[in-house]
């Protein structure tokens, strides 16, 4: 993963989740191929288990949910549950922090439609899981808002 291509994402909506609806329960899962380069993200009422490596673990999933009167984008992404040693947790964990980026973005442009009729999610704060048998890797980390990874994309698609 390096810098975001829109043409390389392709997204699967599993019914009855659709462009437009609904914000709650609406759930994320991102993987990729590190060979040809192509983004996959579903999006639906459940995550795409079809898509998970339960061997590797580096998809990105992410749900709405609703939070002290506003919905928050939270995710999950995997580091070590014991089948890591410290040190490639280490390794794991400081690779997500650097990829995440590019991971959120491909979520939030894949789902861009929803914004247009929801646009108050645009502002909505994205937290991160990072889950992890050792406790300095297993922390819940802020990445900004879906404003953010929009804007970025389309900038990045004008230029």
């Amino acid at each position: 993963m390096s810098k975001f291509n829109p043409s390389n994402l392709k997204v699967t909506f599993f019914p009855p989740a659709t462009p437009f609806k609904p914000v709650d329960e609406r759930k994320y899962t991102m993987t990729h191929s590190e060979e040809t380069g192509e983004i996959f993200l579903t999006i639906g009422y459940c995550y795409d288990e079809s898509c998970i490596n339960p061997k590797v673990h580096n998809e990105v999933i992410a749900e709405w949910v609703p939070r002290m009167g506003q919905y928050v984008l939270n995710g999950k992404v995997h580091v070590s549950n014991g089948e890591y040693d410290e040190q490639n947790s280490k390794i794991r964990f400081m690779f997500f922090q650097q990829k995440l980026s590019f991971a959120l973005t491909a979520i939030v442009y894949g789902d861009r439609a929803l914004y247009q009729y929801y646009p108050w999610l645009l502002d909505s704060p994205i937290y991160i899981q990072f889950e992890s048998i050792y406790p300095l890797y297993h922390q819940l980390l802020y990445f900004g808002t879906p404003r953010q990874y929009l804007t970025a994309a389309m900038q990045e698609t004008v230029s």
